[in-house]
């Protein structure tokens, strides 16, 4: 198949694909990578009369650290988050677990992570992360820049705040602090196929005592969910011995936050070979999991640094 005929751009500074974004009279897509839109586009489920190529926008294509935030531009690439040592502290190692779950080498190459914020498919592994961090999203329109919170942002499947005049140009997540652990761990039925279920998880931990949690689930719902009632049933409680073997117990504190994740905070919709029922089970072990090796993570951490100290 073909896609329909389009008109294509390209800008080379913001304003200008702004510019053309606004232009009322035509429907409009914004490419970078094109992991998406490029296969929606050949199967003529997306005809957009104008594609806008923002691949020669010298400002979109950078990543840097900013006080205590981590802002990712809008053409930096997957494959970028490859090595835990790109993004210092535990967020490199949370997004790192993370990227190697998206597609393969080829698309990690040429997808980015402002992408994925643009598609809003409720599988991907970006968007769960971001609502789990409260990561921020950066937008340009003809009225000016704006942020947009992305618990605000993700409104449905493929569904977003991004106004048809706007343009995506980075987005912040919050640096992690050195008593954080980070785990991500994603199901799936082939190595080609999209998750069934994921779950990315930061764990704080302060004299023994869970501090701060954060829990995003991936395609458990319409939309990336944080696992909020799972957070909060583990605020404050005592960090105490780590399941050894591959199962957590079903008493232990992270599998009944992975039991109330499932039950109360996600909403999954059913897909072939994966009804409601199963997904809700997948993430219950999966938050359990993620947890287990999230509190390991920060154990490590500390181990090194009261071992640099010696």
């Amino acid at each position: 198949m073909k896609p329909a005929t389009f008109d294509y751009v390209v800008p080379r500074t913001v304003a200008e694909a702004v510019g053309a974004l606004g232009d009322t009279e035509r429907t409009a897509q914004v490419i970078a990578g094109g992991q998406s839109l490029i296969l929606e586009m050949h199967l003529e489920r997306v005809q957009p009369e104008l594609v806008v190529d923002i691949n020669r926008i010298p400002e979109l294509d950078g990543m840097s650290v900013e006080g205590d935030e981590l802002r990712v531009g809008a053409l930096v690439r997957h494959a970028a988050f490859e090595s835990p040592d790109a993004v210092p502290g535990p967020l490199g190692t949370l997004l790192a677990q993370a990227v190697v779950n998206i597609a393969h080498p080829p698309i990690r190459s040429r997808g980015t992570m402002v992408g994925s914020y643009g598609w809003a498919h409720p599988a991907s592994e970006w968007c769960a992360v971001g609502t789990a961090l409260d990561a921020t999203v950066e937008l340009a329109g003809p009225e000016g820049v704006r942020s947009v919170a992305a618990g605000d942002y993700f409104l449905g499947p493929f569904l977003t705040a991004r106004r048809p005049q706007e343009l995506i140009t980075a987005v912040r997540l919050p640096l992690l602090g050195e008593n954080t652990g980070a785990s991500f761990i994603e199901h799936r039925r082939t190595h080609f196929c999209f998750a069934q279920a994921a779950v990315g998880t930061t764990l704080t931990v302060d004299d023994g005592v869970i501090s701060d949690v954060r829990i995003g689930l991936v395609n458990s719902a319409d939309r990336p969910v944080r696992a909020r009632a799972a957070e909060h049933a583990l605020r404050g409680a005592e960090l105490g011995s780590l399941p050894s073997g591959p199962r957590v117990p079903d008493d232990h504190p992270f599998a009944r936050a992975g039991r109330i994740a499932a039950e109360q905070d996600a909403a999954p919709l059913p897909e072939p070979f994966a009804d409601v029922d199963y997904k809700r089970r997948i993430i219950a072990v999966l938050v359990a999991r993620t947890l287990r090796e999230a509190a390991k993570d920060q154990r490590a951490r500390r181990a090194a640094r009261e071992g640099d100290q010696r």
